[in-house]
């Protein structure tokens, strides 16, 4: 059903009191079926103080890590070593190719590039020009993230990457650009909060497209499912099981997680900007309130960010009596029966 499923990892296998065998450096340190316990790893996984350590520690973490699935960790690491050098590797590098990654397309890049992104998309709201420019801005940069972060095993096309850029830049766009027609000719709305707060509409449009199209083979195919062990689900003929119906729940999960991301970043800092907008201080030096803006969306973002993901359980699951009926009759013919299935919804 599941063949061999050791939940170790790759590597050579640890000999009797290596470090490798007291370390389990696969499973969180923190215990991830609570929600505190996902925003502390969250938290570590996002800092933004590691996207700026050197190429040389980059790859001394690397190294680290390579003797570590080869067991041959030097004499004396300690086990809080091993962690923080793998914390860093993860950081940085491709779980699957290993490749290091681009800095801009890095999670712990993802507080500095944001911040200045949004901060941008909430100072400059107004104009045709302003409004296209800066979702123009902001789908690129989440372009390369998505990239950078791609699932090497099942690539995203060209295609897909396209039609995720394009749909979700014109969705955003047309958004903003819809709503801020329809506050203009409303002079109840016009001077208000309302029109600062049309970048959030705009990115939870693009959320609601992007994610989606940039996942469209897993809602063509299915994502694939395991057991309470992990353990990949494998039918007759060697294939891991998928569901549909499970890659809409896990994509779902991830829209609206997304967006529930957005909203502080998005909503406190156009609240604090418009009460201030009227200070005589700000009165004489409008300027100021860009760097104010992008200064408050950094502070949101560093604990929006990981508090967010950490909402749904990395691992999601489904009782079997909601899965496709195909997909039940794969997992009766490949002997499975739990009554439960579960799988990675990503971020």
């Amino acid at each position: 059903m599941s063949g061999e499923c050791t939940g170790t990892g790759g590597g050579t296998p640890p000999q009797p009191g290596s470090i490798k065998s007291l370390v389990d450096l696969s499973k969180s340190p923190y215990d991830l079926k609570t929600y505190w316990g996902r925003a502390k790893h969250f938290f570590s996984v996002t800092d933004p103080r590691l996207a700026f350590l050197s190429k040389e520690r980059l790859f001394q973490a690397e190294q680290l890590m390579s003797a570590y699935e080869e067991d041959r960790v030097p004499p004396n690491t300690t086990e809080t070593e091993l962690r923080e050098a793998k914390r860093i590797f993860d950081s940085a590098f491709h779980p699957q190719t290993k490749e290091l990654q681009t800095m801009v397309g890095r999670m712990s890049f993802q507080v500095w590039g944001n911040m200045f992104i949004t901060g941008a998309m909430l100072t400059f709201y107004k104009t045709t020009p302003q409004v296209v420019l800066w979702q123009w801005v902001n789908q690129s940069f989440n372009a390369i993230v998505n990239y950078t972060n791609r699932n090497a095993s099942n690539p995203i096309s060209n295609e897909q990457l396209a039609l995720a850029y394009t749909g979700a830049t014109g969705a955003a766009t047309a958004t903003a650009l819809g709503l801020n027609y329809a506050i203009k000719h409303s002079p109840a709305l016009a001077h208000g909060i309302v029109g600062r707060l049309v970048p959030f509409a705009a990115v939870a449009a693009a959320n609601c497209i992007n994610i989606p199209a940039m996942r469209e083979s897993e809602l063509r195919h299915g994502i694939g499912l395991s057991d309470e062990k992990g353990c990949a689900i494998t039918s007759a003929d060697g294939g891991v099981v998928e569901s549909k119906t499970a890659a809409k729940k896990a994509i779902s999960l991830v829209v609206v997680s997304r967006i529930i991301m957005a909203i502080p970043g998005m909503t406190i800092p156009p609240l604090v900007a418009n009460r201030l907008q009227h200070k005589p201080f700000f009165k004489r030096m409008p300027v100021l309130l860009l760097p104010l803006q992008t200064v408050l969306c950094g502070l949101c973002l560093v604990f929006a960010t990981p508090l967010a993901c950490a909402i749904f359980p990395q691992t999601s699951s489904l009782h079997v009596d909601q899965l496709e009926g195909e997909c039940r009759e794969k997992l009766k013919a490949a002997g499975f029966t739990g009554d439960t299935v579960y799988f990675n919804k990503g971020l």
